[in-house]
């Protein structure tokens, strides 16, 4: 990693993950595999902005932590990159099992439970879904009519007009947000975090 990391895939420790070598992955993955319109690729991690956006409008007075746990929903793609559902199934369990342990040291990293409570981790594929319409319609070419049959109708009240930003603007939010909401969750992510002397 460009912070001088090293990450063990096969066996990911939290000590080996940093908030800017995340950002500064995901700003770099383009979702729908950059088959979109703009100047700039609408990165993964403008992508976890919206969705934290969206699960705090379907669920008002969302702690701060399950709003970090949306932020942070798509991390492990900062190392593996953004793959569609199909795909990883087509690959099978034990992938399932390798973005499983890679997301649960990222959660321990920044101070969240191994594994998301069910209710919240359904409350974040919900704005997930919700964000990958208005990348669809607005992003991917599709009509409204195919996005509410691939994803359904986004929340009631929620509107947004996406603008994919350059790679350096999305890691700037990114890491801008996830202080914000690290600081209001109290956690602060430091790698003093991990000091044993």
């Amino acid at each position: 990693m460009l912070s001088g990391r090293r990450l063990d895939l096969l066996d990911p420790s939290p000590l080996d993950i940093e908030i800017e070598d995340i950002a500064h992955g995901l700003a770099r993955v383009a979702r729908w595999n950059g088959q979109t319109t703009g100047e700039h690729g609408f990165s993964v991690a403008q992508h976890s902005l919206v969705v934290e956006e969206i699960a705090a409008h379907i669920q008002p007075g969302l702690e701060p932590r399950w709003r970090l746990a949306a932020l942070l929903h798509d991390a492990a793609e900062y190392v593996i990159g953004d793959m569609i559902s199909p795909f990883k199934a087509a690959l099978g369990l034990n992938y399932r099992a390798f973005e499983d342990r890679l997301e649960s040291a990222i959660h321990i990293r920044f101070g969240l439970p191994p594994k998301i409570p069910t209710e919240i981790k359904a409350l974040i594929k919900q704005a997930d879904r919700a964000c990958a319409f208005f990348e669809a319609t607005q992003l991917a070419g599709f009509t409204h009519d195919e996005a509410l049959n691939f994803f359904g109708r986004p929340p009631k009240g929620y509107l947004i007009t996406l603008d994919p930003q350059s790679p350096f603007q999305a890691q700037e939010h990114y890491v801008r947000r996830f202080h914000i909401l690290s600081e209001a969750s109290g956690y602060e992510a430091t790698p003093a975090a991990f000091d044993t002397e």
